[in-house]
Order: C-alpha cells, then structure tokens, then sequence
C-alpha cells in the first residue's frame, strides 16, 4: 500500500483492519463466475447459495483424498465437510476466507501427481482461510467444471455478504457457532453445564453459581436449559453488564432522557429520539433523512413485530448499536484511496513494505513459500524482498547460511505475476538481494522479462524528468533495486545520414543470368535497390523481337526426324480437321543453323520452303523470296498469313497452324507428377517474386496448377483443360500451356507479378548446392523486404546445425535447411520433406520451430525506414561485406564493384555503373561503410571486455543491470546528502540510521528520493520495531516482518 505522507491512503486499509480482507477474490478471469456477479439475478443468487447450504460430495485432499460432503451452514456462516449426518470433520468460517483459488494451486494437491487422481485442474480449487499469516487451505475437486464454478462464484458471493453483513447478523451467528460447537447434534438449546465450560473459554468468569442461576431465571430458562433465543438474552445481560455509559442519557445535556435501565426492556429510545442523538451527539449528517435512520434501527431491532414506521429501540437493542462497527468512530470516506492524491513524486509517499517476505516464521528455521509473497502481496505490501542465491542449475531463495527452507526463485516471481496487483494496482517494488553468480543473474534476468512481461519496468518513464514519476504514471509495473554497473565510455553513435549516394546502377542477376538496371539507394550501411527499370520502347533492342515466333503454337522448333516429323503432323492435322489449303508449321532446319523450314499443305500434299536469314550490320533478317526482308520469322509468318505467297507455279495464303503435340512437356516448368507440398518446397527455394512451375493435378487428366511466388508468398491457381483450350478462372483461354506461360511473362498474373523465373528441376538443384544462390539468402545477405515475413507451410522447421544421415531412412541437411511438413513423434525422432526426400527421419533437437506467428509484424515499420519504401525490391547489409572492386571485369562487364559475404567468400553480389568514374563513387560509399563497421566491431570488443571486467568486479551481470530504473541501492557514502540522484535509494538497519545532526539533511533527501530500512540481524524470532520514529523521518519502505506483524520488540530503536 501507498501511503501519502500527508494523508492515510492505504488501499483497502478498512478492510485489512477491520475484517482482514485482502482485496479482490482470485478469479479465472480473476475468479471463474465471480467476474459475473454485477449481472446476477437475486433469483440467480438464491439457488446458488440454496445448492451450497445442500452440499455436494467432493474429493477433498489432505493426507489423503477423500470422498466427502462439502456445505455451506447458513446460521454459521461456515462451510463444513462432513463423513457421516452426524459427525463434521472440519469446519472454516466465511469470514476467515482470504482467498478462492481456482485450479490446483496447492501443496495439497502436489501429493497427488501419481496420476490415480483424475480431478483436471479446472474442475478444482482451493479456499486459503484463517486469522494467522500463514493460511490454512481446503483443497476441494469437484465432479465436475460446473460445479467447480457454482462453488467459485457462490463462496465469493456468500464471503462478500458475510463482510458486508450487519453487526446483529454477526452477532447472532456466532451465539449459533458457539452454541453448536459445545453440542454436536446441533439441537437449539444448552445445558447449565455446557454453559459453564464455553464462558470459561471465552474468559468470562461468573463471580458465582448463583449469580449465573439467576440470570437463567432472569431470561426465562427452565429446567437448567437456554433455548437459542434465551441464550441470546443472556448474551446481552452478560456484556451490558455494567452499562454506566447509560447514565450518560440520564443527564439534562443528552440529546434524550433514558427512563429506568434497571432491566433491559424497561425504557425504550423512540425514533425521533434516536435521529436526534445520531445528530446533535454523533455529528452525522445523513441522519437528517428520517428514512436512513428508520432502517438502521430496524436493522437492530430483533422482534419483527417492532420492525414498524415507528420503531423503537430497547436498553439492550440501544447498546448493541453503541458497540457495533456500524457506530465506529472511523470515517469510511477514508478507507479508500484518493487517486487524486497519487500524482506526487513516489518519493512523497510510505510504501508499505515486507523483509524477508519468503519466510513464515523466525528466521533461522522456518519455512520458505511462495505463499508468504502472496499473503504479503493481498495484505497490501506494495515493496516483498527476494534473497537470491545460487541453486543447482537455477537460482533459489531462502535466508543464506541458515537453516530455513529453500524455494525456487522462478516459482516466486511467477506468484508475483500472479498476485502483484489483486489488491492495489499501484506499483510493486522487488528488493533483490543478489547472492547468485553471474550466470544464474542471467538466468533471473531471463525469468523477469519472460514471466513479468510488460509488467516489468525497464526504461524511465520520461527521459528527462528530475523527479521519480507518480504512483498514477506506474500503476501495473514491477520496479526491480537492485545494484546498477556503471560503464564509462565506450559506444559508438549511430549514423543517421539518408541517402549517402544514389542512381542506377547494374546488378547481376544469378538466377536469370542476366545484367538489370536498378534505381539504388546507400542509406545506414545498407544498399536498397528498387525493381529493375523498364526500357522505352524506342530505344529497345530490335534483336529482342526475332524470339517472338518461339511462343507460336505453328513453331515446332528443331524436329527429332526433320521433315518427315513436319509432314506427318500436317498429314495428320488435315486428315483430322478437311485439310485447308494453306495449313501450315515452322521448324528449325535441319542443314542450315540459323534458317527455319516452312512446310504447309497445297492440293492434297505437303510442301516446304526454306527461310533463309541475312544480316546487315549488326540486324539479321529473314525472307522467302530476295527481294522482299523482315526483321524477324515471325513477322514473315504474319505477313503471308495477311498476304498471299506467289511463287511460278501458284499463290497461297498461310490459313491454319499445326499445332505442337502438348507443348509443355517439352519445358522445364512442367512437372507431370508433383505435389502441392513438393512445388511449394521448390518455390521457397528460388527467393525471387515471379518464379513458377505448372503441374499435373493429381487424379485429374484435364487440371492442371501454376504454382508461383508473389509478395514474398507462394501461391496457387488452378488451370481447366475444356476441350483443346486451357482455361484461367473464367474468362482467360489459352491454346496451350506454353502460350498462357509467354502471355503472362508480358502481362502481370497477379497485382504487379510476371512469370519471370521458370523453376526447373536443374534450378531447384542449383539451389540445394550452390551457396552462391541458395545460402545467399539464407544468411540474409540479400534480404528482400518481402522475405521478411515468409510464407511457410505448416509444420516447419529450420535446422540450428548440421547433420548426416546415418540410416537409408534419414534427412542430411545443413544449418539453415527448411525441413516441411513435419509430423511429431516423442521418441526424439520427427520426420519430414527436405527436397525430393519426403517423410524421412531426423533428430527433433537439431531443429526449431518456424512459425509465421512467432514474430511481431515488422514489414510496416521496415517499410517506413526503407528509403524507397515499397518500392524497394531488395537490400544488401553492406556492413557485413568486404567490398572489391574487379578492374579485370565480370560477367561481360570490364568494370565490377562485388560485395562479397565477410563469412562465407562464395556468396557474391555484383553491380556495374555506366563510367568507371561513376563506379569508384559506389565504391567509395561502400568501403567507407565497412571501414566505420571494423571500427564499430573494435569498439563493440572492447565494450564487451570491459563489461567482463566491470561485471567481475561488481559481481552484477549486465542483463541484471539493464532491467534497474529507478530504485539504484547506494552503499558509498550513505550517510552523506550532499549531492544524490533521485534515481537511488539507500538502505539502513534500524539500529544505524543518520544521526540527529543529519536528521534534516536526511528528511531533505527523502523528498526527492528513497530510502529503506530493514530489521537488524539480532531479531532472529523475527520481531519488529517501532516503525513510527522512522515514518516521521521521511523513510519511504520501512521494511517489516509481515509474517509475525504483532510481535514488537522496541529493543534498538533510535
């Protein structure tokens, strides 16, 4: 709890000192059910408390688990579990409940990992009840989840009630608890003799036999027998006893006169009495509204029959109000935090605060327990301690160089997580106390970022305030003291230049072996480069047309046996569709390399002519007759499709074209029998937007998929032979695969992707071996931005190293190798595709797990610091290059700049410039990038020798450090406040505080920041000492031991 040093804020404070609740019930969504309590009927309520008060037989777990009958008792607020009718095992009171937790959170279920309970965690829960520290449990396992949650949700209902419930409800079910606990059969009445025996453990004496006869006599017992409503009356004969408070109302200054109070009903105090006392003696503004005060007093009145317009209050009736909590001289419009009043500097606030928060006794031979963190953490401690020592593989906590248990530190701050913030959801305090080796301050490092989340507090909350931040500005975190490094020099400051150098450069393309001109951007060390640059049509090479008849179904290009081949397919053709004059194919020719054969059908025969080529400068040309040229075959062909051909002998158009029998057999994009699974897996291996294969759908003659990466994905789509024509979608029909694929090489398939890269089974094997193409991507050398969120199949690992196949039946594979398709056995054994090897073994701890979903979405944010945006087709970390220029050329390319990979030499990125002068501009940029890159790695080694050298000699590991804001320990030089940092906090045992010459230095220096204090070794019971001199001193955390609050021992105290 905070509290300011003004004003008692204590959160909940009403509660944990009058009826020692601790804040809000643990619920599964805080408690299963009790989330939607505000939306509950009274109807609702009423059936959930009737099926309590029936009860139920449950498995409840102790030294054993045993079958019992679980139920709440009504008139005595208890929940009871029972074996037989006649005989309660145990009992709890609603009212000592702290907390319901759901699951199996207990010790007592720990005795049951066996596996012979078959009780699943949410059907079970745990009540944590009592008055001392360390809390009683009842570990319960319903049959079932349903009935789980009507408990959860009706214990809460019923404890809330019981906490809210009138002091005459109290009242009377403890006169019903203590009469029931004397008397098993529960019957309602008791003996002279059991009475006797019950006053004797309430420490009430009688002065004699007689003066207990005859207040029987006076409440109307007979036969030496109180039924319950007379043991109520002797209840009140007994504490009204002596009532000289009532002389008080017989004086002439009361706000009423009492008649005789000789007995107790003998007077009575009348409404309009009453709310003149509530007025004029109590001071209590509500009481003007008659209606208020009409219900209190019949809150009070135990005859129905009062209970009227007009109720009046008997003697006894009148001193039950005067003694009840309902009269209490607390304002309860402060029992509850004032946000307003948090918006301080922390340090302007005591925080409530625990020592050696994991013990539950004195401290040399209790027990540790996460328990202790929690009870601490509901009572409102907003500051625990942690002792952390080194355990055997992983960091523990108890009370060094004694003889208290041990627990393990990782369980701690998981009950930390758990319960920082149920009762106040102001900041919580961590005080470590490092005992651990370096590495095992790495392990907890890891714990608290792991475990605390978001909830962990590691940068300040504003970088340049002079003051520690509000309560308000740190509701939710976790704040860790412990001991800061403190490393002077070293770092290196980042260079934020944009576009140190850009244009158009040449990149050599290793998959289409092929030089493209790309807009290039330098910016932080890294080269981007934009999609190659489209050429305009007037200043496109001419020769680039002379392939155009290559895509034409009537080109059959070089024929296995020439020219009988060709005059077959036209026999054939014309036998088929009536043999049209003019019907016609191309193919290359057999005796002349650079000429084609044009063979057609005229009057029932096949003919051929020989296209013949030329060359003038550096253009060729073709052409069937001398005196008439074209640029290209294809455009002769469309000519005399438009124009008749005239020779000596006749004239004849060219009408129909022969088509290739199924083309796309003959292509290296076309795979006849390969899975969906199989092409995504060649598709992911070709890192480029464009690449793409046609396949055979399995089963199906006439379907057919084009498989082909887009935005960094790979994607399907599938194509439907209907009749001799391929369909895409709908509307798109092609005469054969081969001219869908030509088509879509010139038009986009999907947004802005073209077929680009056909992915051959050669291609894919280049891929597997080379590192100059495949590793080049996988060491993210080149890394395009749509790489960075693959699309990967489902179950899919990467390997973390290398390994070999031993077995027939095994994968090989290298580091970095993505294994699909996985399926899992627990034998240490997966088994999945790599390539062409499908469903083959290999050891599942040399893989991890990809997952698209184990990564935050960074495209946007790369996107915005990209300097060609979303434009930016690649981008080469020229940081992690050694930069060549190669004057002897590459590539066809007398003048290469090659960024070459600093760990693997074969992966190779080259460009080209239009000047050599232009070039060495490039060349510049890129080495002045590595050279400030080996001073940054010098530099890096050298900060992280001294962090070696700085956390040896601090016994402070840097990951520890890093996680501390605010609450810096300061040993040197404590007790001086000349100069301090609002960021430390100092710490003193309770016998060496600053002396009183200090005292103002010291109250000055609370005001900006923290101090500590804690119990001296001595207090080994684990006592306390008076913390109020040291409140009034201005420290903030006065550190107690919660676990024995009520023990003071002033011994020490300044």
């Amino acid at each position: 709890m905070f509290l300011c040093m003004n004003v008692f804020l204590a959160e909940s404070s009403a509660k944990r000192s009058g009826n020692g609740a601790e804040g809000p019930p643990h619920t599964a969504s805080e408690m299963a059910g009790w989330g939607q309590q505000g939306e509950m009927t009274e109807y609702k309520k009423i059936l959930i408390k009737r099926d309590l008060e029936m009860g139920v037989v449950m498995t409840v777990f102790r030294q054993k688990a045993e079958r019992l009958t679980v139920q709440v008792i009504m008139e005595t607020r208890q929940v009871a579990w029972t074996r037989t009718a006649d005989r309660t095992d145990g009992v709890l009171d609603l009212f000592e409940i702290r907390e319901v937790r759901p699951g199996r959170n207990s010790k007592d279920f720990e005795r049951f990992k066996d596996g012979k309970d078959k009780h699943d965690e949410s059907s079970c829960f745990t009540i944590f009840y009592g008055s001392q520290f360390v809390l009683n449990t009842l570990s319960v396992g319903a049959d079932s989840v349903d009935e789980a949650q009507k408990w959860l949700t009706g214990l809460e209902l019923l404890r809330q009630e019981t906490l809210q419930a009138p002091t005459p409800v109290l009242i009377e079910s403890w006169l019903r608890k203590q009469m029931y606990s004397v008397n098993q059969t529960k019957t309602s009445s008791i003996s002279m003799k059991e009475l006797k025996a019950l006053l004797a453990l309430l420490n009430y004496k009688a002065p004699s036999s007689r003066t207990l006869k005859d207040k029987f006599q006076e409440v109307g017992a007979k036969k030496d027998r109180l039924d319950f409503e007379q043991f109520h009356k002797l209840y009140n004969l007994i504490m009204f006893e002596q009532n000289e408070i009532l002389d008080e109302f017989k004086k002439e200054s009361s706000a009423f006169i009492l008649g005789n109070t000789d007995k107790p009903d003998a007077s009575a105090v009348l409404l309009h009495d009453f709310q003149r006392f509530l007025i004029y003696q109590q001071k209590e503004p509500w009481a003007s509204d008659l209606n208020q005060v009409r219900e209190l007093m019949t809150t009070f009145i135990d005859d129905t029959m009062r209970k009227t317009n007009d109720p009046q209050f008997t003697v006894s009736e009148f001193l039950s109000f005067l003694f009840s909590k309902e009269n209490s001289v607390w304002d309860e419009k402060y029992s509850e935090i004032s946000h307003l009043d948090m918006n301080n500097p922390l340090s302007h606030y005591w925080i409530s605060s625990s020592h050696n928060t994991y013990l539950t006794g004195d401290q040399l031979r209790s027990e540790s327990s996460t328990e202790a963190y929690v009870r601490c953490l509901r009572l409102g401690c907003r500051c625990v301690e942690l002792d952390c020592w080194e355990g055997p593989g992983e960091p523990i906590i108890y009370h060094g160089w004694t003889r208290t248990t041990k627990i393990k530190f990782e369980d701690v701050v998981k009950a930390i997580n758990d319960h920082a913030f149920v009762t106040s959801e102001f900041p919580v305090i961590l005080s470590i106390e490092e005992h651990c080796p370096l590495e095992q301050q790495r392990q907890m490092a890891r714990i608290f970022r792991d475990v605390l989340g978001d909830k962990l507090l590691t940068e300040p909350v504003e970088q340049l305030a002079e003051q520690l931040p509000s309560p308000t500005q740190l509701k939710g975190k976790v704040i860790l003291k412990h001991k800061k490094l403190s490393v002077e020099g070293g770092g290196t400051s980042k260079d934020f230049r944009k576009g140190q150098k850009q244009g158009d450069l040449e990149i050599w393309d290793p998959v289409d072996q092929r030089w493209n001109r790309h807009y290039c951007v330098i910016s932080d060390g890294k080269l981007y480069y934009a999609e190659e640059t489209e050429e305009d049509e007037e200043d496109e090479d001419p020769r680039k047309y002379q392939d155009l008849h290559t895509s034409e179904p009537w080109f059959h290009g070089r024929m296995k046996e020439g020219r009988q081949m060709g005059e077959r397919l036209i026999l054939d053709y014309c036998t088929e569709n009536g043999g049209r004059d003019g019907t016609f194919l191309v193919r290359q020719s057999d005796t002349y390399v650079t000429d084609f054969t044009l063979s057609f059908w005229r009057s029932g025969r096949v003919q051929h002519c020989r296209i013949r080529s030329g060359s003038e400068g550096a253009c060729t040309y073709f052409f069937l007759t001398p005196n008439l040229h074209f640029p290209s075959v294809f455009s002769l062909i469309q000519h005399y499709r438009d124009n008749p051909l005239r020779c000596q002998d006749f004239e004849l158009r060219l009408t129909e074209a022969v088509p290739q029998p199924s083309p796309h057999l003959q292509e290296g994009w076309f795979y006849s029998n390969l899975s969906r699974g199989q092409a995504e897996d060649y598709l992911l291996r070709i890192p480029r937007d464009g690449a793409f294969l046609i396949r055979q759908r399995e089963g199906e003659p006439d379907a057919f998929a084009i498989t082909f990466r887009g935005d960094g994905k790979v994607k399907h789509c599938r194509i439907q032979k209907e009749g001799n024509m391929y369909l895409l979608g709908t509307t798109t029909e092609f005469e054969s695969l081969v001219e869908l694929v030509n088509y879509f090489k010139k038009k986009p398939l999907y947004r802005k992707i073209k077929l680009r890269y056909p992915v051959s089974p050669k291609l894919v094997d280049q891929f597997i071996t080379e590192k100059g193409c495949a590793s080049l991507y996988d060491e993210k050398t080149y890394v395009e931005p749509n790489e960075i969120e693959p699309s990967l199949p489902e179950s899919t690992v990467r390997a973390m190293y290398s390994y070999q196949a031993k077995k027939t039946d095994e994968l090989s594979f290298s580091k970095g190798a993505l294994i699909h398709n996985v399926s899992k056995s627990g034998d240490g054994w997966w088994k999945g595709d790599l390539g062409r090897r499908l469903q083959q073994y290999f050891p599942s701890n040399y893989v991890e797990e990809v997952s698209n979903n184990s990564r935050p979405d960074t495209r946007e944010q790369d996107m915005e610091d990209n300097p060609l945006g979303e434009l930016c087709k690649g981008v080469v970390d020229i940081s992690k290059c050694n930069v060549q220029h190669l004057r002897s050329g590459k590539n066809g390319k007398s003048n290469v700049l090659t960024l070459q990979d600093v760990d693997q030499d074969s992966l190779q990125f080259d460009l080209s410039a239009s000047s050599l002068e232009e070039l060495f501009e490039w060349y510049q940029v890129a080495w002045d990038i590595t050279q400030r890159e080996m001073s940054k790695q010098y530099n890096r080694e050298q900060e992280i020798r001294q962090q070696e050298e700085v956390e040896k000699k601090a016994e402070v590991a840097m990951e520890m450090s890093d996680m501390v804001v605010y609450c810096q320990p300061r040993s040197k030089d404590k007790d001086r406040f000349e100069s301090y940092s609002y960021k430390e906090i100092r710490s003193f045992v309770e016998n060496k505080m600053p002396g009183k010459s200090r005292g103002n230095d010291f109250l000055q220096y609370n005001r900006k920041a923290l101090s500590r204090i804690y119990p001296k070794g001595q207090r080994v019971e684990s006592s306390n000492y008076d913390p109020y001199p040291l409140w009034a001193g201005g420290c903030h955390m006065v550190a107690l031991n919660i676990q024995t609050a009520g023990t003071l021992s002033l011994g020490g105290v300044p």
